[in-house]
């Protein structure tokens, strides 16, 4: 498809996907007990967890940004992102099948879902590509 060959939107995406992964990472850290809860968390009085998690959103910010810069250089970074995007994908939803069915896990499972998705089909499309000498 012609879309997923277009380098400058692949690059866009994955500065939204970084984006994305920023906003939840800081999210995770700061935002108090009471709001995380309104999501369905369940309350770490010692935030470990949460914090955890929002250094490793922020931590994957930096790869989405360093794939950014130049995709098709990077091709052991995009291949990276589709594995965690997929890991996520499946971890969540089983998550929210088999443990607790809160609604933003399942959200969360989806939109990492169809961001692993999409920078997969570019990734393929533009790496098929550029092998092929096109």
């Amino acid at each position: 498809m012609k879309i997923f060959k277009n380098i400058s939107l692949f690059q866009l995406l994955l500065y939204l996907v970084a984006l994305h992964s920023f906003s939840v990472g800081i999210a995770l850290i700061v935002l108090p007990f009471g709001v995380l809860s309104w999501f369905g968390f369940t309350i770490d009085p010692y935030r470990f967890f949460s914090t955890q998690g929002g250094v490793f959103h922020i931590v994957m910010t930096v790869a989405y940004l360093l794939a950014a810069r130049n995709p098709l250089s990077e091709k052991n970074l995009i291949i990276f992102i589709i594995l965690a995007k997929w890991i996520a994908f499946f971890f969540l939803g089983f998550y929210f099948l088999f443990s607790e069915m809160v609604p933003v896990v399942a959200i969360s499972a989806v939109s990492d879902g169809l961001m692993g998705l999409l920078v997969m089909l570019f990734f393929l499309e533009l790496y098929t590509e550029e092998t092929r000498g096109d």
